[in-house]
């Protein structure tokens, strides 16, 4: 699918977005990032520090977007995708967690 195209669906998004992530360091940089905002996140909560969740999403996309600028040599889709790139993110998170995808 040309990466010029609009995705409609997230089913149709995610293939894309693995191929823009095969680089492993970048894989393992996402999934720290991702890992990290969410304890920043459920940290907020739970301590009323809210700042923090600004802090968790800089985090997250500062190590996603060295993966990307660094390792795999492309664009963040976040720029072209923010939803599906965000669900993407925490679809590949999970993936990983449950041992359906290597880190």
């Amino acid at each position: 699918m040309n990466t010029l195209q609009r995705y409609r669906t997230f089913r149709e998004f995610y293939p894309f977005y693995l191929s823009e992530h095969k680089n492993s360091i970048s894989r393992r940089l996402h999934f720290a990032g991702t890992s990290i905002a969410l304890v920043l996140f459920v940290a907020a909560i739970g301590s009323g520090i809210w700042w923090w969740l600004l802090v968790a999403v800089l985090q997250g996309y500062l190590l996603a977007w060295i993966g990307h600028f660094f390792f795999e040599h492309n664009k963040p889709a976040t720029f072209r995708y923010p939803l599906f790139s965000l669900m993407g993110d925490w679809w590949l998170w999970w993936e990983i967690i449950t041992r359906k995808r290597d880190l």
